[in-house]
């Protein structure tokens, strides 16, 4: 039963990056021109704010720095930092510059966390960027230096995201929407005036800009994030970050069906790599022994006892 259990929360969490695999597609494909920030923010604040309304609950004590910590690490910086990556390099290399969350992840489990590192979880590790790159790296990916220095920065900041929230946990009698919404507000708030000091507002927006930011907001902020720290609360963090190359995997299958891209045997072969990284660093259910029989009672007649 446990084991089952366990497998239905980890489809279930990746149902998370398999959303975000499309933030590429619709930030080249539906959003204004070179706008990060903006794409961000309206990601991240409107999604919050609806999460917020529906809760009606605040932080109190500790958790208003907590959530502001957690909101920056996991929603607003990655966000930022995500947008930067995708807006300078192609889908696939973004996607493998990020896909190093999970090796950081490792580390920082087994400093903050106390979790040891197996070599079944370092292999695993391995695994999934080696097949992210089997993936993403064709001759038509460039690689700029903005954009991967924004891929490596966003992936550190969303992998110290993970583990702390793992650390704190959730405040007692807090509902996980609620705690989501606490999250993508901060992040948002966070990003709001950097965004109209350093951005503005675009002169104007048409329906296809309007449609892309209500899916990431809807469907890649308010589903997927609350789906995402649902897995954090259940299962391992590494396991839960592992399950992120996912996404590379569903940009990969986008550009195949959307923008009429081809796949190759070599990006075939590393699509089969990450399903066995994931395969490899799921959590693992002991089996419980069996309480040894007792011997058989003796057939034995008490001693006196008369024949």
């Amino acid at each position: 039963m446990k084991g089952d259990r366990i497998a239905a929360d980890s489809a279930l969490t990746a149902l998370a990056p398999l959303v975000w695999g499309s933030t590429y597609l619709v930030t080249t494909e539906m959003l204004p021109p070179d706008r990060p920030l903006l794409a961000a923010t309206v990601r991240a604040l409107p999604a919050g704010l609806i999460l917020l309304a529906i809760g009606r609950t605040l932080p109190r004590g500790d958790w208003w720095w907590r959530a502001a910590v957690l909101g920056t690490l996991n929603i607003g910086a990655f966000l930022y930092l995500l947008f930067v990556a995708a807006y300078h390099l192609p889908g696939g290399a973004a996607a493998l510059v990020m896909a190093v969350q999970p090796t950081v992840v490792l580390v920082l489990s087994a400093l903050l966390l106390k979790e040891r590192i197996t070599m079944t979880h370092a292999t695993a590790c391995a695994l999934g960027i080696a097949g992210v790159g089997l993936l993403a790296l064709t001759p038509r990916a460039g690689l700029d230096a903005v954009g991967v220095g924004a891929g490596l920065l966003g992936a550190v900041s969303m992998a110290t995201g993970v583990v702390l929230t793992k650390r704190w946990g959730r405040p007692p009698g807090v509902g996980l929407l609620t705690f989501t919404g606490w999250q993508l507000t901060s992040g948002g708030i966070l990003l709001l005036p950097v965004t109209l000091i350093g951005e503005g507002l675009p002169q104007s927006v048409d329906g296809r800009n309007l449609a892309g930011f209500a899916y990431l907001g809807l469907v890649g902020a308010l589903l997927a994030y609350a789906v995402w720290f649902r897995g954090v609360e259940r299962l391992p963090a590494l396991t839960v970050s592992v399950l992120g190359f996912a996404s590379p995997l569903a940009a990969m299958a986008l550009g195949y069906a959307v923008l009429d891209e081809t796949l190759s045997p070599v990006q075939l072969a590393g699509a089969l790599t990450v399903v066995v990284a994931v395969v490899l660093a799921r959590p693992r259910t002991r089996k419980r022994r069996e309480p040894a029989c007792p011997p058989p009672p003796s057939r034995r007649r008490p001693a006196g006892r008369a024949s």
